[in-house]
């Protein structure tokens, strides 16, 4: 029986021309090949968004839509980070599909993988994870720090699955409690994970990128494990105020044995360690000054409630009014 279900597949794009034809042709292919067995309707698109790119990728995605009505593509009017563009890939495309597969642009996420998605959906799951089943392909230090990231942000209590990124599939239902999650600070590891519902994993390994560079060097990958944490836990705060609590008692410790050693007539100037502690607590300080700013910072954008995304062009075979669109 041929299945009328219809799938997006969500590419969220920042200055990816060298990657871009040759990640089309390969999503085309597969697509082809699912509507060919009859596993996804025939109305399957392949929807590009692009995140305010400063080369060629709007130009090529346009390209791509005149000549092929499986292209879809959506040009957001401001670069808004990789999270931002993929909740606005699948918030846009959420009214025509069934169920939408998010996945990066340079397929370093294999797509084959897609085939198991397609049969755990057909199975019942509303959530579909792509989860990595090693990291060989990664270097020593990728790997220490990626493993390391996520066994950190389970500790601080955040729910996320262990080895997956942004390639996961989401049905209607999933799609619809997705957009409920309102909040400006966006870590989608962990948000989609708080929804709940039915879900499954599915293993794959990761490729080597294709050509361009990676949007996410070592300074990006911390900054965003920061906004990881902070957007989804509050303990690094009650940390300050157990770390708080510790230097408490030892300063106390430390009077009682300063007193001690007066009364015993045992002073010793201590300029040495004197110096260092004033040096520690005004770090201390400094630290957990700098913690609690920026969750001040992250409740002054949250109650702003700025849109996390403009959509300047929208185009789709399977919508009949494009117009610009706002969340």
């Amino acid at each position: 029986m041929f299945s009328e279900t219809v799938l997006y597949m969500v590419i969220p794009c920042y200055n990816e021309q060298e990657v871009l034809p040759d990640s089309a042709e390969k999503l085309k292919n597969k697509i082809s090949d699912l509507i060919a067995r009859k596993k996804i309707g025939k109305n399957s698109k392949i929807c590009f968004v692009n995140d305010g790119s400063r080369d060629r990728t709007w130009e090529m995605i346009q390209e791509l839509c005149q000549k092929d009505p499986v292209y879809s593509g959506i040009c957001l009017a401001h670069n808004e980070g990789h999270q931002n563009a993929v909740l606005a890939g699948l918030m846009t495309v959420q009214p025509y599909c069934d169920a939408a597969i998010s996945i990066d642009a340079d397929l370093q996420d294999d797509i084959d993988a897609i085939d198991a998605m397609v049969d755990k959906y057909d199975e019942g799951c509303n959530i579909v994870y792509g989860v990595r089943d090693n990291r060989e392909s990664d270097t020593w230090f990728k790997r220490f720090t990626a493993e390391g990231f996520y066994r950190f942000m389970k500790s601080m209590g955040a729910e996320v699955i262990f080895n997956h990124a942004d390639f996961r599939l989401m049905d209607k239902k999933a799609l619809a409690a997705f957009g409920e999650y309102q909040e400006v600070n966006l870590f989608l590891r962990g948000i989609v994970p708080m929804i709940g519902l039915k879900h499954d994993c599915v293993y794959y390994k990761r490729k080597e990128r294709l050509a361009g560079e990676s949007k996410y060097p070592l300074k990006k990958m911390f900054a965003f494990a920061w906004q990881g944490i902070t957007s989804l836990s509050s303990k690094p705060i009650k940390f300050i105020v157990n770390l708080g609590l510790g230097i408490s008692v030892i300063s106390g410790l430390v009077l009682l044995w300063s007193l001690f050693r007066h009364f015993t007539g045992q002073t010793i100037a201590g300029w040495t360690s004197l110096i260092i502690s004033l040096w520690l607590l005004g770090g201390l300080i400094l630290l957990a000054i700098g913690i609690i700013g920026e969750y001040v910072g992250k409740i002054y954008l949250e109650v702003k409630r700025r849109p996390r995304y403009l959509v300047q062009e929208f185009i789709d075979a399977n919508q009949k009014n494009s117009g610009v669109l706002k969340n």
